[in-house]
Order: structure tokens, then C-alpha cells, then sequence
């Protein structure tokens, strides 16, 4: 496997830019939030420097309010355009002489700090704790605060690309039950979503079968455009929410990024405020509540309409990675990854289940297997102490990525590759997994 590490860190170098790496060249140039986390996850065993320097480019980004938002965009004349769309300057809360996007991503942010430290002589661990240290309880406490507020313990995201798995079936479903604008309707009803698609810009990179259709992309705009036009302030958004979700995958990683933060917080000797302290612990004690035993699977939660929103994903995986359910549902889930009629798919693992009437094997969100949802289903496993299922999906993941090459999803039943090319999470996820046998490294819980 050593060709493929190499070649791994081609792709890598490829896509630096400016003091960070991006996703891929031409779609995915901006610096992202949890694209960069795993990204210096991967990167820290050979350039830990380098891991280090892209994600104290995303921190200088934070927003006053705590928010780490989840583009940086780059400056110059090309991204014009892409600046102008977000207008991150409306909020008073946006840094000066940036310009980013107005909404958040999955906190990864404590799991690659963690990590880092791990390659790093003790002197040097201390000091890198420390440097990120008020940043990152910064993020915590802005979720907490603004993202918080019914009682539930969970947090909220206000836009499906918030969660990460912005077409995904729960998603869409939701939106669907949203009063779409006039001019949305008037397009469906004069199938001029069809001029539209030929306009789009990531068609250009990818065919159009593996992204989101055109409407769904015009559903995400639309929410998109009504959470730009109060400002990204939370309390104003969500007195009139086009989107509101617990989503369970974005907990799951709180909740572990979450703990991660208090072993840090530990090793350097700063306690956390103790209002945080509270909040992570509702926040661990809340997951429960998103779990349905009738179907004995976990959900997300509709914040709107109060109910689970019971369409299957990979999502039902994700508690798994978080480390608080106890062993009895843990085996539940990894009954389910096994199942050839939910997520025991020949390339794992499929982004929705095999037999529901959403699958697409490669349509973004809606069926493709994705390498960086693996890497969290392995790390959960390890730590769960299934390794015998963590190894074998960490081997079949390495397996597909040295068939199809470094894309950024993959058909699951066939492992031909799918979306962008030489895409960095994969690449660096990749030389995480071949680090070490069965085990991608703990960061402790």
C-alpha cells in the first residue's frame, strides 16, 4: 500500500493553495470547514506544519459571535461572484477582511486539533493546545447559545448544507413540506428547471446524475436566500426557520468533539466554563431522544413539526462515532451495517440503504459510499471495541479507493468512482487508514 500512500499525498500537494489545501481544484477551491478537519487528519503524519497552519486559517475566520463558518472564500477577481452570493459583511458578527460563508459545519474541528497533538513531542502538544484552545470553546459555547434554545439539549442546524449531507433524503423531505417561492412553483410547473440546469456550474465538473437534481439545488438556494436575508442571525432565522433540524450526525460529532475538547482542556490545565460543561452533558443525555424503538434506529428531529423525520440514511450510523449510546444499540447499529438490505452494501458504505426508494448509487447524498463517513464508522467501532467489523470495513474502504482511485464518492454495490476527481479527504483519510492495522489512531474518549 505504500504506492497508494504516495500517491495520496500527490493529490494532496496538488490542491494547496494559499496556507491551506482545498477539496479538489475547480469546484471545491475555497478552504471548508470539515473538508480542512480531515483533511490535516491525514496530513499530520507527513506535514504536521501544514496541518497545523490550515486549520489556524479557518479559526482566524471565526466570526465574533463564535461561529466558525463553513467557507473561507479566496480573494481576487474570479470568486467575484461567490463572495457576492454570501455577503458575509450583513452580519456584524463576520470577520474584517474576509470574506466566508454565513453558516456552519459538522465540529470536527476538536477531532483534527486532537490528532495533530498526537504526532506532536509533549512541549509542542502543550503549545498547540493552548494556541487553539480559546477558539475552539468559543464554537462550542455559540452552539450552545444560539443553536440551543428548546429545552432538548440538541442543537439545530438552520440549512441542510450545515449538516454536511446537504441532498439527503430527510432533508428533502422536510423542504418538501416548506411553502416553496412563486417562482420556484411557476419553473416546475413550466419545466424551465431545465434551462436552469444548463446553467449550473458544478455540471460542468460532474454529470449531472451525480448531483443534486436542479430542483432540489433551487429548494436549497431558496433557504439558502431567506437565512441571508436576516442577516445569519440566529434568533431572527429561526422565528421563521425554512429548515430546522437536531440532525443526529451533526450531535453525534458535537458529542464527541465535545469530549475531545475536555481532554484537551485537561492536558493544558484550563477548565471549562461551567455553563458549557452543563450543556455538553444535556447534550449527551438528549441523543436518546432521537431514538425511535419501534424501528430501532436513530433519526433526526424536524425542531418545526416536533417528530422524527423517519427516512433512513447513513446518518443512523453516527452514533456510533459519538461513543455515549450503550453496547446494546451500538450492536443494533452494527447489525445494520451488516445488513444486505440496509447499509451491507459490496463496497460500504452507502449513504442511504440499499432498499429504500431514495437509493441513487451515485447521486451525492442518496446512495454513494463516501470515505470520510467510513473513517467515522471505523473510529466509532474501534472505540466500541468491534474491531474485527472496524478492520474489515477499514480494509474493504482501502480496497476501493486503490480500485477507483481518490474521488469523492463511490456506487457502493460496483465501486466505480463518482463525483470529483483527486478529491483531499479521501487522499487524506486514505494515508490515515494505512497508518496502522485496523486502527486509524485514538484520540482517546
Amino acid at each position: 500500500m505504500e504506492d497508494l500512500r504516495r500517491a495520496a499525498i500527490d493529490v494532496l500537494k496538488k490542491n494547496e493553495r494559499g496556507g491551506y489545501t482545498a477539496p479538489a481544484r475547480g469546484l471545491y477551491t475555497h478552504q471548508h470547514l470539515w473538508d480542512t478537519c480531515f483533511i490535516a487528519i491525514g496530513q499530520r503524519h507527513y506535514d504536521a506544519g501544514a496541518a497545523m497552519a490550515s486549520l489556524r486559517r479557518l479559526l482566524r475566520a471565526q466570526w465574533s459571535n463564535g461561529m466558525i463558518p463553513h467557507i473561507i472564500f479566496e480573494p481576487g477577481w474570479r470568486y467575484w461572484w461567490d463572495r457576492r452570493i454570501w455577503r458575509s459583511w450583513i452580519s456584524g458578527s463576520a470577520p474584517h477582511g474576509m470574506a466566508t460563508g454565513g453558516i456552519s459545519q459538522p465540529p470536527m474541528a476538536a477531532e483534527a486539533v486532537a490528532r495533530i497533538g498526537q504526532v506532536l513531542p509533549p512541549a509542542e502538544r502543550a503549545a498547540w493546545y493552548g494556541s487553539v484552545c480559546p477558539p475552539l470553546v468559543a464554537y462550542h459555547e455559540w452552539l450552545y447559545r444560539e443553536r440551543s434554545g428548546h429545552g432538548h439539549g440538541l442543537v439545530l442546524q438552520v440549512h441542510p448544507w450545515e449538516t454536511g449531507l446537504d441532498n439527503t433524503p430527510p432533508w428533502l423531505e422536510s423542504l418538501r413540506g416548506e411553502r416553496g417561492p412563486w417562482w420556484l412553483d411557476l419553473m416546475i410547473a413550466t419545466k424551465a428547471d431545465r434551462l436552469a440546469s444548463s446553467l449550473r456550474w458544478d455540471t460542468k465538473y460532474v454529470p449531472a446524475s451525480q448531483r443534486s437534481s436542479t430542483v432540489e439545488a433551487l429548494r436549497l438556494y431558496d433557504a439558502f436566500r431567506r437565512i441571508r436575508k436576516d442577516k445569519y442571525d440566529s434568533a431572527a432565522v429561526l422565528k421563521h426557520p425554512p429548515f430546522a433540524i437536531e440532525d443526529l450526525t451533526y450531535n453525534s460529532i458535537l458529542i464527541r468533539a465535545n469530549t475531545l475538547l475536555q481532554q484537551i482542556t485537561r492536558d493544558i490545565g484550563v477548565p471549562l466554563p461551567a455553563s458549557l460543561e452543563s450543556a455538553m452533558r444535556k447534550n449527551e443525555e438528549a441523543l436518546e431522544s432521537l431514538w425511535d424503538q419501534a424501528t430501532e434506529s436513530y433519526y433526526s428531529h424536524d425542531v418545526r413539526t416536533g417528530a422524527l423525520l423517519k427516512e433512513q440514511s447513513i446518518a443512523a450510523l453516527m452514533p456510533l462515532y459519538s461513543g455515549c449510546i450503550d453496547r446494546v444499540r451500538a450492536k443494533r447499529l452494527v447489525s445494520m451495517l451488516a445488513d444486505p438490505a440496509v447499509f451491507g452494501s459490496p463496497y460500504p458504505v452507502p449513504s442511504v440503504p440499499l432498499g429504500s426508494r431514495w437509493f441513487t448509487p451515485t447521486r451525492y447524498w442518496q446512495g454513494p459510499a463516501w470515505v470520510n463517513m467510513n473513517w467515522l464508522i471505523i473510529d466509532g467501532l474501534h472505540r466500541y471495541g468491534f474491531t474485527a467489523e472496524a478492520d474489515a470495513l477499514r480494509l474493504r474502504t482501502l480496497e476501493l479507493v486503490n480500485k477507483s482511485g481518490f474521488y469523492e464518492y463511490y456506487h457502493p454495490v460496483t465501486g466505480e468512482h463518482a463525483g470529483v476527481k483527486d478529491f483531499s479527504w479521501t487522499a487524506a483519510l486514505s494515508i490515515d487508514l494505512l497508518q496502522a492495522p485496523g486502527r486509524p489512531g485514538d484520540a482517546g474518549r
